[in-house]
């Protein structure tokens, strides 16, 4: 018989899980891995400012990453600096200022190491709520503009010459990535989010032969990841957001040994994508 504790945990990391392989996605097929660190280091400042203003952390962390993602798209027009440049600058920055943030609270006391690696084990009943009625707000809205957003993944230029609303779903892309990351930060922990949202969706492309495909099989994966972490994590007692992804790892391990090459598809248009012959 499994404790309440682990069952809250499981149901939290199954309704992550289930959110992130869809996103993760198009983080690989756009190449953005460095954007979901940047919005997972700018989530400290987000813990730190929700701290000082006693607001819902939550909350606080997609305030402050939805600010992050804003903010990139203007220095990307005004700045004469490239995207990794901009990036960098604002993920080490957000990760400093919240670091500072939180060094002059003392009045505080805080679990550093709860926010960086997750609590899965620490999530409540009003969490699990949090988490898959949001999850299904930011499916629901991946599923609106899917078909956009995929053109501009594709050809950015062809789907604007269509009259595609590429830039609008892009903006709409990366508040539910900021969405993601508020919702994930307690499973996994702020370094660990970008993990979540890309290996699930880097295994996932090795077997699929479509986009709708692959973000099923990334939720997929995605849901194994934390069974197995977390059954892991009980069995061995070790952390349980670092569990999670150590499972995700081994999956990607998995897919990419050579005889796995057999199971793969012949044709698959994701993999073009990202230049893999198809």
């Amino acid at each position: 018989m499994l404790d309440d504790f682990f069952v809250r945990a499981l149901l939290a990391g199954l309704g992550t899980a289930l959110v992130a392989g869809p996103l993760g996605c198009f983080i690989v097929w756009r190449r953005l891995a460095y954007f979901g660190d940047t919005l997972s280091h700018a989530a400290l400042m987000g813990v730190a400012l929700g701290l000082l203003f006693e607001a819902n952390i939550s909350l606080a962390v997609f305030a402050v990453s939805a600010a992050v993602a804003g903010a990139l798209l203007l220095l990307q027009r005004r700045a004469s600096l490239s995207g990794d440049t901009l990036l960098g600058l604002l993920a080490h920055s957000t990760l400093a200022v919240g670091l500072v943030v939180l060094a002059f609270m003392t009045w505080v006391r805080i679990d550093l190491m709860g926010f960086l690696f997750g609590d899965i084990l620490a999530v409540s009943r009003a969490d699990i709520v949090t988490i898959w009625v949001g999850g299904a707000v930011v499916l629901g809205v991946l599923a609106m503009i899917w078909n956009t957003l995929f053109a501009g993944t594709v050809n950015r230029d062809l789907a604007s010459a269509e009259g595609l609303a590429v830039d609008r779903a892009n903006i709409v892309f990366m508040l539910l990535l900021a969405a993601v990351v508020a919702i994930a930060m307690k499973i996994v922990g702020i370094l660990l989010v970008t993990a979540m949202l890309l290996i699930p969706a880097a295994t996932a492309r090795r077997f699929s032969t479509g986009p709708e495909q692959m973000a099923i099989l990334a939720a997929l994966f995605g849901v194994l990841s934390v069974v197995a972490g977390l059954f892991g994590s009980l069995q061995w007692d070790t952390p349980s957001g670092p569990s999670i992804v150590v499972a995700a790892l081994t999956f990607f391990v998995f897919s990419v040994m050579p005889f796995v090459d057999m199971l793969r598809p012949g044709r698959s248009t994701v993999r073009a994508l990202d230049g893999e012959p198809r």
